[in-house]
């Protein structure tokens, strides 16, 4: 089965950011690697910042996807948002390098005159939103919370920057001592 238009267009915009940089994406470009006319582009995203926003709201439904099956497990929002990249399995890998593009992307958004909220702004607020949404449901102090979605930030900004990552023991150490503050441990009723 072959991936409806918008998604094609979508995986032409991944590739070029992943293979070539944010300079070489263009509507033209993106139309041209995605097999479609820029009219083709034009009539499922009017301007450059709504494809970057479609990128980002398409990454925002894969981490709810992953957060879905997360907590399919038995696991909790917590745990999840603590979770490391593992740049050696090669889902992560690609979703860190598509996520420094939408970094660099940022960049080169100039803000706006006016204090409005762009687009692709809008899209990565909303990102945002939707990966710590659960943890204000989950756990009851907003304190807690706040300083679990913090540390969760921090652990994947060092891993967007190619940074070496917490020494993983250690690590371990904190995120046992942040959900023992947080979260009743889930109980695996087949043990």
């Amino acid at each position: 089965m072959t991936a409806n238009t918008r998604d094609r267009i979508l995986d032409a915009l991944e590739s070029l950011l992943l293979e070539k940089g944010m300079s070489h994406v263009t509507l033209e470009s993106v139309a041209a690697q995605a097999g479609v006319s820029k009219g083709g582009l034009l009539y499922h995203f009017k301007s450059k910042d709504a494809l970057l926003a479609g990128l980002v709201r398409r990454l925002t439904d894969r981490a709810g996807q992953q957060l879905k099956d997360h907590l399919d497990r038995g696991q909790s929002v917590a745990s999840w948002y603590l979770q490391t990249p593992n740049t050696d399995n090669a889902a992560d890998a690609v979703e860190l390098e598509i996520y420094r593009s939408m970094l660099a992307t940022m960049r080169t958004i100039d803000a706006a005159a006016d204090t409005e909220v762009d687009e692709v702004q809008q899209a990565l607020m909303e990102m945002m939103d939707s990966w710590s949404d659960g943890l204000d449901h989950e756990i009851d102090d907003p304190v807690q919370a706040d300083i679990i979605r913090l540390v969760g930030d921090g652990v994947y900004l060092r891993a967007l920057l190619g940074l070496p990552q917490i020494e993983p023991a250690r690590y371990r150490q904190v995120v046992a001592r942040l959900l023992a503050k947080s979260v009743e441990p889930v109980t695996n009723s087949t043990a």
